[in-house]
C-alpha cells in the first residue's frame, strides 16, 4: 500500500500544473533570494510560457488528438459476451443524482459501454476498481449502480472490485473469464495502455475507447485564443499517458505497474 501510495503521489507531482509551479517557485526563489537572477527570470518565464501554451486548445488538442486515434470507435462487428468498462474517477454520495458520483473520465466509459451492451443483447457488463480513500462502495460498485439505473439488470452485471490499476484490473478479467472475447471500454487516451495490459495476460480484447477530448469541430477564435483549464485538462491526460507509456517502456515489460489510471 505505501508503495501504491507512493507512486500515486510522485505521478501526481509530475503532471504538468504541480511541476510548472514548483519550477516557478525555483524561478522566483532565485530571484529574491540569490545572485543568479537572470537563471531566474529565464526558469520563471520557460515555465509560464509553458503553461501559456498547454492552456490553449489547439496546442493542447494536436498533442491530445494522436494518442485518441489509435483505437477508431467501435461501432459494432463481432458480438461478446462481455463488456468490460475500467474504472476511474469516482465518489459516492447517495443524495446525488447517480451519475454524479462517476467523475471525470468514468461516467462517459460507462455511457459507452451501456451503450455496448445494448448492442450486444444476454452479454454482462462486468466494471472494475477498488474501494478508494475509505469510499463505501468500490470503484466497480459505483460503476453498477449507476448502470442499473440506465436500464441495466443486477444479473448482467459482475462486479471486481480489488484491482487498483489496469495491470491489476487485466488480471482479474483473465481470472473471471478466461479467454472468451470481449470489449474493452475506456478513455481514447488510455486506450493503448490498457490494451498493453490486457495483451500481456494472454488476451485479445476488442477496442471501444470513450471519453475522446480533442476537439476537431469548428470553434468560435476566442475560444482557441484564451487559455483554459479545460484545455489544460487535455495536455495533463497527454503528460500523463506519456509518462506511463514511459514507465512501461523502462520496465521493459508490458505488464508493468503504471504509474496511475
Amino acid at each position: 500500500m505505501l508503495l501504491f501510495t507512493l507512486k500515486k503521489f510522485i505521478g501526481g507531482m509530475l503532471l504538468p500544473l504541480p511541476f510548472l509551479l514548483v519550477v516557478m517557485a525555483i524561478g522566483i526563489f532565485l530571484l529574491w533570494f540569490s545572485r543568479w537572477q537572470k537563471t531566474g527570470k529565464i526558469i520563471l518565464s520557460s515555465a509560464w510560457l509553458i503553461l501559456l501554451l498547454i492552456g490553449l486548445q489547439p496546442v493542447a488538442d494536436r498533442l491530445l488528438k494522436p494518442i485518441e486515434q489509435s483505437y477508431p470507435t467501435w461501432n459494432g462487428g463481432k458480438k461478446v459476451d462481455y463488456i468490460v468498462v475500467l474504472g476511474g474517477g469516482y465518489t459516492w454520495n447517495p443524495s446525488w443524482a447517480p451519475g454524479s458520483n462517476l467523475i471525470n473520465n468514468s461516467l462517459p466509459r460507462l455511457v459507452e459501454g451501456v451503450r455496448q451492451w445494448r448492442d450486444n443483447p444476454g452479454s454482462k457488463m462486468i466494471f472494475t476498481g477498488y474501494a478508494a480513500n475509505g469510499n463505501p462502495v468500490s470503484t466497480a460498485e459505483a460503476g453498477a449502480r449507476v448502470a442499473q439505473t440506465l436500464g441495466v439488470p443486477a444479473a448482467a452485471i459482475i462486479t471486481l472490485d480489488k484491482p487498483r490499476d489496469t495491470e491489476e484490473e487485466a488480471h482479474e478479467v483473465k481470472l473471471a473469464i478466461g479467454n472468451q472475447p470481449f470489449l474493452l471500454v475506456t478513455s481514447a487516451v488510455h486506450m493503448r495502455r490498457a490494451m498493453d495490459f490486457f495483451h500481456a495476460q494472454g488476451l485479445e480484447p476488442i477496442a471501444a475507447p470513450a471519453n475522446q477530448l480533442a476537439i476537431d469541430s469548428p470553434l468560435n477564435w476566442w475560444e482557441k485564443a484564451i487559455p483554459s483549464a479545460l484545455y489544460l485538462g487535455h495536455s495533463e491526460r497527454v503528460w500523463y499517458e506519456s509518462l506511463g507509456l514511459a514507465w512501461q517502456w523502462l520496465k521493459g515489460d508490458e505488464a508493468s505497474v503504471e504509474p496511475g489510471q
